[in-house]
């Protein structure tokens, strides 16, 4: 299942390919292969958190602010550094938050539900 994230809609992403604290408002469509995710969080800012853009300009996350995220499986990871001679190295997952305003909770809701869909609780 693809998940599409629609440009322009007030959502931001922040992923392990930028710099800490930096995220960056989604300007371009595209898709995520929910095959390919190894596991997805749900929760919500509970406090006013700062983050910049590319540029460095300040961005404040509000509280209420919910995020997805989005942790790849480890066929989308990368070797960190390596630990010792021999020892082995440390394996970063690719991961993805897409953070939604608290104004923009329609996208939210419709999002979750399409991925809780295909869900199976037991």
């Amino acid at each position: 299942m693809f998940i599409k994230i629609k440009k322009n809609c007030g959502i931001f992403m922040e992923h392990n390919g930028m710099e800490k604290k930096r995220m960056v408002p989604v300007t371009s469509n595209f898709l995520i292969n929910l095959n390919h995710t190894a596991e997805i969080s749900f929760y919500t800012i509970k406090e006013t958190k700062t983050r910049y853009d590319l540029e460095g300009h300040e961005i404040t996350v509000a509280p209420h602010t919910r995020v997805i995220h989005l942790q790849m499986a480890y066929r989308y990871s990368s070797t960190k550094e390596r630990i010792g001679d021999t020892k082995g190295s440390i394996v970063e997952r690719n991961f993805y938050k897409f953070y939604f305003m608290p104004e923009e909770m329609g996208q939210y809701e419709e999002l979750r539900g399409h991925i809780e869909s295909h869900v199976l609780n037991i």
